[in-house]
């Protein structure tokens, strides 16, 4: 957590990127790791497959289910960073939904983390009211922060609670929509970006669903400290496999 917790501190127009654990293939998630970070990502949203995701859209649902295919899983992904977790040193974040950590055992998944360098968790299906009488203590206890989740529906009452409870930063859902590449920012995004930022909550923001370029990663960094990009780099994925010169190339198209 302090690592990514730094990270936020000292720097803006930070970029964040998300991929599925074991897409396109089992042994993708350490080479892709390894090439984010050579290519000057700031931290990683590591995706935990699901079979039944809530927010996310076709292109990362397509990318769980295959994952899944290949035999993806926790055990597989926690043996994977233990292999690699010492040469990394951007912070990693873990994604997911709540039903297959329930089923590791939530105390072993999050020594997993600790053991593993894991700096957060962010769990969209984990009710805030849950998490702070179940988890929070455990959490803390072992360096992890939990990483909430604001939409432009949410009241300005429970995005101060969120603001309260958060320990590194909040996750701006640009959208109500789920998860997928858009082209630019529309006027009511905008002025959500604004609204919070008047609020002055005392966490960063970063803003993900639908940054697919570089004109909407550095139009979201005015608004916010800086942008999650998901759904267009799995189908840079798809399209193009784990090679590390084309994964260092989209992210310098992303930076400009």
């Amino acid at each position: 957590m302090e690592k990514l917790k730094s990270l936020l501190k000292r720097k803006k127009d930070l970029l964040s990127v998300y991929f599925t654990a074991g897409f396109p293939d089992i042994e993708s998630t350490t080479k892709v790791l390894k090439s984010l970070e050579k290519a000057g990502v700031d931290f990683v949203e590591i995706g935990m497959p699901y079979s039944d995701p809530l927010a996310d859209g076709p292109v990362i649902q397509n990318s769980s289910t295959r994952a899944l295919k290949n035999g993806m899983s926790l055990k597989k992904l926690f043996e994977q960073l233990s292999s690699i977790s010492a040469e990394i040193s951007i912070p990693m974040i873990l994604m997911g939904y709540l039903n297959p950590v329930l089923k590791f055992g939530v105390g072993e998944f999050v020594e997993q983390c600790k053991t593993n360098n894991i700096s957060g968790l962010i769990l969209p299906d984990l009710p805030y009211e849950t998490y702070m009488d179940e988890y929070q203590e455990l959490f803390t206890k072992n360096g992890i922060s939990n990483i909430f989740l604001i939409t432009p529906q949410t009241p300005e009452e429970r995005v101060r609670k969120l603001d309260k409870a958060s320990t590194s930063f909040i996750y701006m859902v640009s959208s109500a929509a789920v998860t997928g590449a858009r082209d630019g920012l529309s006027p009511q995004q905008i002025e959500y970006f604004e609204r919070i930022n008047d609020m002055e909550l005392t966490n960063p923001r970063m803003v993900g669903f639908g940054i697919s370029n570089h004109q909407t990663f550095s139009d979201v960094c005015l608004h916010a400290h800086g942008a999650i990009v998901g759904s267009a780099f799995i189908k840079h994925l798809e399209q193009s496999g784990d090679d590390e010169e084309g994964i260092i190339n989209f992210i310098k198209g992303l930076k400009g």
